[in-house]
Formats: C-alpha cells, sequence, structure tokens
C-alpha cells in the first residue's frame, strides 16, 4: 500500500511588470532581494526568482499573449503585498530612496502593526509594517 504525505503548500507572487530587468534591479535597491535565477528569453523578456528576506517573488515580464498583465497596463492592481519587518521605517525609506512613491508613511494603526505604503515604480503596492499577532493595541 503507498503511504500518502500531505502536500506542501507554497504561495509565491509572480509580479507581472513592463520592463523586468529594472524591476529586479528595484526590488534588490529597495527591499535588499536576492536573485536566485533568471530567465531571458531571445526576444528580452525576462522571468527571474527573487528572494526578499527569505520570502520567494517571482518577477516576470508582462505577456499579453498569456494574459499576465502589468498594473500599469491594467490602470492598477487589486493586490497589496505585504512586506514585514523589524524595521519599517527603515525599509519604506529604502524603497522611497530607490524610487517608490509614498503612499502614506510608516504609523501607528489602530488595529495592525506599525505601517506604511508604497507603490513601486512598475505598479505594485507594498504595505510595509511589522510583524503582527493579531492583538488589538491598547488604548
Amino acid at each position: 500500500m503507498e503511504e500518502t504525505r500531505p502536500m506542501t503548500i507554497q504561495i509565491v507572487p509572480n509580479l507581472s511588470v513592463r520592463d523586468g530587468k529594472a524591476a529586479v534591479a528595484f526590488y534588490k535597491e529597495a527591499f535588499g532581494a536576492i536573485e536566485l535565477f533568471r530567465i531571458e528569453m531571445e526576444d528580452g523578456d525576462l522571468f527571474a526568482e527573487l528572494s526578499i528576506g527569505g520570502a520567494r517573488v517571482f518577477v516576470a515580464d508582462e505577456s499579453h499573449r498569456h494574459r499576465n498583465l502589468s498594473p500599469d497596463t491594467l490602470g492598477g492592481t487589486t493586490v497589496r503585498i505585504d512586506l514585514l519587518s523589524d524595521d519599517p521605517d527603515g525599509m519604506q525609506a529604502r524603497a522611497i530612496a530607490a524610487g517608490a512613491e509614498e503612499i502614506h508613511p510608516v504609523r501607528d494603526e489602530d488595529v495592525g502593526p506599525r505601517m506604511g505604503a508604497v507603490r513601486d515604480p512598475f505598479g505594485h503596492k507594498w504595505l510595509i509594517g511589522k510583524h503582527w499577532t493579531g492583538a488589538r493595541r491598547p488604548g
């Protein structure tokens, strides 16, 4: 009898962008991303896997043929990416210095962790905050 094991599940964001090479460079500068691998197609399109603090993220040039469109093409995004850090203030400052647009500064929230928000140059929204246990703040 064959033994069954529980399947390991991972969720890995795959960010569609208009300029994959520039996006990889931005994520390295803004978030300290490490490039794990990169595939460049003959037409110049790119697919890369990055690690940001151990979390995997894929970055790929948008593909109209595969209907993988960037926020620039769609006019926005419905996805928010939470980047949790021991130093959200420093992380957000680094992202802004690298070219991200500040949506709101890092601040203490009534519910949730200390958090700020930026939009990267490729249209993706990043919420940058501290780790949170789900507990409400006293007050």
